[in-house]
């Protein structure tokens, strides 16, 4: 478990090592907490996700909301027109070229001091590592994967994979009665960098998604006659536009 008592700290192990886990203690004081005004009300969203239809029959019980958003660097994040997300075959092998249409994010969310604070984090952060980006392409998930007593839930069922994007946020919401999903990354070879997990609000992965491969194994319920979860935040970063010479 390692503490970053500074920003600068954090994109030093990013950069040396293309990922990073970080503690809740450490993201609450890098997000200044006092800032996530509207984290109750944040956090329960994820009880208002929609189905994730595309998923195939073994693997349905995932929920989901995505958003789009723009920012230039050091600029204000906006929001976009809502569209599909895409990924090629090479980064998705089960749901790869096909546009998937989820339900939005709800307006209250996406325009609230939480998802804003977060959003402008990563603006600094990601920016910080690519500092020749002019703007970026910023997709937001909300995702709830579910663990039932016949069937674990697969919080990556593509498994081992990259998304095809230059930065990746995991964020942790909530998890309730499950055990496992531990994050694994991954170099080009297949070869485990690291491991860790997230286990509570505000634990975060951060992957520099162009230099190493992430996954997370199954999660199932420890009381199988209760509802069980795990709740997380996806944030991805892409370069926008050309690059300053």
């Amino acid at each position: 478990m390692t503490a970053y008592p500074d920003a600068t700290a954090l994109y030093t192990r990013l950069q040396r090592d293309g990922f990073a886990f970080v503690t809740a203690d450490i993201m609450r004081s890098l997000l200044q907490a006092p800032m996530l005004a509207d984290w109750p009300a944040f956090a329960a969203s994820w009880n208002d996700l929609a189905p994730d239809s595309y998923l195939a029959a073994s693997g349905r019980h995932r929920r989901r909301r995505h958003a789009t958003f723009a920012a230039d660097a050091g600029g204000e994040v906006q929001r976009r027109p809502h569209q599909p997300h895409y990924q090629s075959l090479e980064y998705n092998r089960l749901q790869g070229d096909i546009q998937r249409w989820f339900e939005p994010v709800l307006p209250v969310i996406a325009d609230g001091a939480s998802l804003r604070r977060i959003l402008d984090f990563c603006r600094d952060c990601f920016g910080a590592l690519a500092p020749a980006t002019r703007s970026w392409h910023i997709e937001v998930h909300q995702f709830r994967i579910e663990a039932r007593a016949d069937e674990a839930g697969e919080p990556t069922p593509e498994g081992v994979h990259r998304d095809g994007v230059d930065y990746v946020l995991v964020l942790l919401i909530d998890r309730e009665n499950i055990e496992s999903g531990t994050t694994t990354i991954h170099a080009r070879d297949g070869g485990l960098l690291g491991s860790f997990t997230l286990t509570h609000a505000l634990d975060a992965a951060l992957v520099d998604d162009v230099r190493v491969f992430h996954g997370v194994t199954a999660v199932t319920p420890l009381d199988p006659a209760r509802p069980a979860h795990r709740d997380v935040l996806v944030v991805t970063f892409k370069a926008a536009s050309e690059r300053v010479l």
